[in-house]
């Protein structure tokens, strides 16, 4: 039989569609539903324009300002923090899928190097006991410092324990004050009918990857192993032995095709598939469509690498730049950053993508979406800096 092939315009809209950049970010606001969809968002401290996590949330639906998340976190428990292949936020309800990753956190930790100076167990549980006493506390309530030479990575006694506790599930974020993260104890920051549900480490690993599978649309068993970065290779492919799954071609944007597999929906997916909306968008760096580079290659021809970490002389874009889509197409990168104080938004650096024209309705786009971002953080103006 035949695999069902899929040409790649039809394969970029079901990945588009499938993380939530398919139709135009207007309308009501489900933030809830926007989270669920997406599976996590992941998080990070960086604010060149807005911290990544809000970004991305801004860009499903530019009526999403940043105290919302906050809200969903700390006062409606809504979601959850824990680390995919990144420290993220999660739909709640997902806790007890999410039981055995909090396992292999701890197995991890326990025997990385890195955790040379944990505080052993009786250690570990004093900071709980004080936590059970104060209430919520952050790094900043203790004052252990790092003994010996202070290297990179290096924390202190008191930074290592809260943050294996929390990896192990033993803590978990009650809220955070300007992204500083405030750790309670798990079962007072987690519903009780959630921490008690007991599910197999089968039914987790199943519903690890059929979520993960379901909001890519397709792809190999190495896409699914990554999604969550919560099984193994071996698990994902002992699940795909017994899973309903339909193999398929997928174009790649060189025109090859390469093989990977699907819901039992996909044809259904097709035939219901509409094109994306024309709307231009900057995306942020750490954008769940951006994140797999392969992925992102592949579908779309387009090269990106988050530069923030690369020596400045080795940078061939910049410290902090912005994919710019366009329907389904990249069309450019842009570097631009905001300025509270002044109450502006600076764009610092265009860069058009090779083969596409840069009209003036597409100028006028951008423009249009500058102007959002600029109401989404909160400035009054977009200034284009000449730079030659």
């Amino acid at each position: 039989m035949a695999k069902l092939k899929i040409d790649n315009r039809s394969a970029r809209r079901l990945w588009l569609h499938s993380q939530g950049l398919g139709s135009t970010p207007t309308g009501p606001l489900d933030l809830s539903a926007t989270i669920h969809a997406l599976g996590f968002v992941q998080l990070d401290t960086i604010q060149v324009v807005s911290r990544a996590h809000h970004h991305i949330l801004w860009s499903r639906n530019q009526n999403y300002r940043e105290p919302m998340l906050d809200r969903l976190l700390a006062k409606d428990r809504a979601v959850f923090e824990h680390f995919t292949h990144d420290a993220s936020v999660l739909p709640m309800e997902f806790l007890p899928m999410w039981r055995r990753q909090f396992d292999r956190m701890r197995a991890y930790y326990d025997r990385a190097g890195w955790v040379r100076g944990l505080p052993d167990a009786a250690e570990r549980q004093k900071i709980k006991d004080r936590i059970a006493r104060e209430g919520a506390l952050s790094t900043h309530a203790f004052d252990t410092k790092i003994e010996g030479d202070r290297q990179m990575w290096h924390r202190p006694p008191h930074k290592l324990a809260l943050d294996y506790m929390w990896y192990a599930g033993e803590l978990a974020t009650c809220h955070r004050v300007n992204f500083t993260k405030f750790y309670d104890l798990a079962e007072r920051v987690f519903p009780a009918h959630l921490r008690e549900a007991e599910l197999t480490e089968v039914e987790q690993i199943t519903w690890l990857c059929n979520a993960a599978l379901d909001r890519m649309s397709f792809g190999a068993l190495g896409d699914v192993q990554r999604f969550w970065d919560a099984v193994t290779r071996e698990e994902v492919r002992a699940w795909s032995d017994k899973a309903d799954l339909i193999p398929v071609e997928i174009q790649s944007a060189d025109g090859s095709w390469v093989s990977a597999v699907a819901p039992a929906d996909i044809e259904q997916r097709l035939a219901m598939l509409t094109p994306v909306t024309s709307r231009l968008r900057i995306l942020n760096p750490f954008d769940p469509v951006i994140r797999d580079r392969n992925r992102l290659s592949r579908l779309f021809g387009f090269e990106y690498r988050v530069e923030m970490f690369v020596p400045a002389a080795k940078r061939i874009w910049g410290y902090y730049v912005f994919p710019i889509l366009e329907g389904d197409r990249f069309v450019g990168r842009i570097k631009v950053k905001a300025d509270r104080k002044a109450s502006c938004l600076t764009v610092l650096n265009l860069w058009v993508e090779p083969g596409v024209k840069w009209t003036a309705a597409r100028a006028e786009k951008l423009e249009a979406e500058l102007a959002r971002m600029a109401r989404f953080v909160g400035v009054d103006s977009v200034l284009w800096v000449d730079q030659g």
